[in-house]
């Protein structure tokens, strides 16, 4: 492995001679010597912006989800509902291939429209994940009777396990092209299908399953179908900037094939591990403790994840940024773009993790009595995702720095740790064995990642002002947090009383000239303006 800030990745050896605009400013943000070209600074801020808009849509319906299924469902439904949803989640990662990221990581970095080379690669990508997902379909139909046991304790299992092996192909085709759309489209595009269209859709069709009075075979039913949905939507949307309908050359090319799969390959697995990474949990929870203690982790693990909306919403923004200023042999662009976005992770994710922690049982409370047991598995994932919050988005740095074989090997590591700790805890710990399981294999994969995304860049991604970020926001909310809990105890009242004073904190701290002016900067990057 070469030093930091001398190697070079298959994105940056064969970069052409980097031309700088002569417009460039400093900007300042984080530290010394720390500048950007203008124009990318308002390109990341048009993205960031929309991106955590919808994160935060996505949030708010994703808990609206969550309370409708555990609330009409009770503890054993929502297990077993979470469980096929896991079983789609993981076989839709597995049968994508890493094509989806792919596209992301290549698109960018071709010019699209009808004399483009871009559209080349949506057959590319697309085409096989199809027939693999077909056939894993057909396989997985034909042997739902087997498989409903060894996952299922109701008699719901087999309707569940053949709705989500059907449903399998649909789930391939959204995420491929909505991959596709976030390549080639503006962000936005992208936001109000997956943030925004498909997650209202979900809860208003599991409600009026269970207004209806329907079982949880219906409810599934309910949560896949918006599926068809965003396929249509996302397909309408990629045929004019690929020119589908301008003579755009479909055909690939065998160097086409060799681009994308040699990317897309290893991101196979790390993929199907990354969207399987709760459900993972929930699946080996349920085998090993049962539905109830499947249900009270999947409930713990959708508010873990609900924080991880506003990081996913910023990548969701800047990955083709990232791609093409990597392309570019712009390392120091880059690095300045994904040490922004970090410390509006964290500012924005760390207090709500700190909150969750101290305040479980009252978060737990609107899910009723029987989601109690979770309050410790919460706060230990809280923990955990403080440290995937805190690294921010530097597996995406990773990927788009075209090293997927190293996001691969960290995956690995995690999946590891997950997997195995599971085995050993779960039996005795139930949803707590599972949690400490979890935050294991997340620490160890992101601490991996941040090691070799330094490397692979070649420039200083974690540095002391986001250091200085994280000691600032996390220390401030955790002696909020816990002085109110001692005062007011850990329920509804504690938290209130902690919300209350965070807000006149924030308040305060923006009487004095110096937080302003950081705000403004943070504003500034957010806020959508002409290029």
């Amino acid at each position: 492995m070469s030093q930091p800030g001398t190697g070079t990745s298959p994105a940056t050896a064969v970069a052409p001679p980097v031309h700088r605009d002569a417009n460039v400013s400093a900007v300042t943000w984080g530290g010394p010597g720390e500048s950007t070209g203008p124009g990318e600074v308002r390109r990341s801020a048009r993205s960031g912006a929309v991106g955590l808009a919808g994160a935060a849509v996505n949030g708010a319906l994703g808990f609206v989800l969550t309370v409708v299924i555990v609330r009409g469902f009770g503890a054993a439904g929502s297990g077993a509902l979470f469980t096929a949803i896991g079983v789609v989640s993981i076989l839709g990662a597995v049968c994508c291939a890493g094509a989806d990221t792919a596209l992301v990581w290549a698109m960018p970095r071709r010019r699209a429209g009808a004399g483009g080379a871009a559209a080349r690669l949506l057959p590319v990508a697309l085409l096989p994940v199809l027939l693999l997902s077909a056939i894993v379909a057909v396989a997985g139909a034909l042997a739902v009777d087997r498989l409903a046991p060894v996952l299922f304790d109701s008699p719901d299992g087999p309707a569940l396990l053949r709705l989500a092996f059907l449903a399998l192909p649909a789930t391939v085709a959204m995420t491929v092209l909505l991959a596709a759309v976030r390549a080639v489209r503006p962000v936005a595009a992208v936001v109000g299908i997956q943030y925004v269209g498909v997650p209202l859709a979900r809860p208003a069709l599991l409600l009026a399953a269970v207004a209806a009075g329907a079982g949880v075979a219906v409810g599934f039913a309910g949560w896949l179908l918006p599926v068809i949905a965003a396929v249509v939507a996302a397909a309408v949307l990629l045929v004019r900037p690929l020119g589908l309908l301008g003579g755009a050359r479909l055909r690939p090319d065998r160097a086409d094939w060799r681009t994308l799969w040699g990317f897309a390959l290893p991101r196979a697995v790390s993929a199907a591990i990354d969207a399987s990474s709760m459900w993972v949990g929930v699946l080996l929870t349920a085998a090993l403790a049962g539905a109830t203690q499947s249900g009270v982790f999947g409930a713990v693990g959708r508010y873990a994840l609900a924080g991880l909306l506003i990081m996913q919403g910023l990548r969701v923004a800047v990955a083709p940024q990232l791609s093409r200023l990597l392309g570019q042999g712009r390392s120091a662009d880059a690095a300045l773009v994904y040490r922004r976005v970090t410390m509006v992770i964290i500012m924005l994710s760390w207090p709500a993790y700190l909150l969750l922690a101290v305040f479980a049982p009252a978060f737990l409370s609107l899910f009723g009595d029987g989601f109690a047991a979770g309050a410790t598995p919460l706060a230990v994932l809280a923990g955990a995702m403080m440290v995937n919050s805190g690294v921010g988005i530097v597996q995406t740095m990773l990927l788009m720095s075209g090293n997927s074989r190293r996001h691969l090997q960290a995956t690995l590591v995690g999946l590891t740790l997950t997997v195995g700790l599971g085995v050993v805890l779960i039996p005795d710990h139930g949803a707590l064995g599972a949690a400490y399981a979890w935050t294991a294999g997340i620490v160890a994969e992101n601490v991996l990642a941040a090691l070799a995304a330094r490397v692979a860049v070649g420039e200083p991604l974690l540095t002391r002002s986001v250091g200085r970020t994280a000691a600032a926001v996390g220390g401030g909310a955790a002696v909020i947090a816990l002085l109110s809990a001692l005062l007011a105890g850990r329920g509804v009242a504690g938290l209130a009383l902690a919300l209350a004073v965070l807000a006149v904190t924030v308040a305060g701290l923006l009487t004095n000239r110096r937080v302003r002016r950081t705000v403004r900067a943070a504003v500034t990057m957010l806020r959508p303006r002409p290029a």
